[in-house]
């Protein structure tokens, strides 16, 4: 299985992006991994917020195939521990998922086209987090679910 992490827009806090590069580098040697960056939308003063979602929904729609299995990183979505996380992706793992994707929207969520494609919608928790830090919380707690389910020592119950 590859996973991807696709997010809308750059990460402007170089702290944040040596970070994401560290846990994406340990993640590639679990399973291949790809952080797909899309561009910023242009003008998005010119756009209402419904205009400014299905625009980015059409862009991340674009990256997709048929057969991959979708997970919105959602406020509304199931919430798991790490251990639980874990599960599921060995679940996801095992009913032979070529591709899974985890999107993170834009600072107004998900177009309806977006929840109408997605397989599945992760909550990271209950509070609000910017969308650069979710990109980074996202790749450590997949990393930390291989760790897991490696028996590794990264993990402390």
């Amino acid at each position: 299985m590859k996973i991807q992490v696709v997010a809308i827009g750059k990460t402007d806090k170089k702290e944040l992006n040596t970070l994401i590069e560290h846990y994406t580098n340990r993640l590639t040697h679990y399973v291949p991994f790809e952080l797909i960056i899309i561009p910023d939308i242009k003008n998005v003063k010119n756009l209402s917020e419904m205009e400014q979602k299905k625009k980015e929904g059409e862009l991340i729609l674009a990256k997709l195939q048929p057969a991959d299995h979708l997970c919105l990183l959602d406020e509304n979505g199931k919430q798991f521990s790490s251990v639980g996380f874990s599960e599921i992706l060995q679940k996801r793992m095992n009913s032979g998922i070529k591709n899974l994707i985890f999107a993170i929207g834009g600072p107004y969520g998900f177009s309806d086209a977006l929840y109408a494609r997605a397989n599945s919608k992760i909550s990271l928790s209950k509070m609000t987090f910017s969308h650069q830090m979710v990109r980074l919380f996202t790749i450590e707690q997949i990393y930390r679910a291989f760790t897991i389910l490696r028996n590794e020592p990264y993990h402390h119950s």
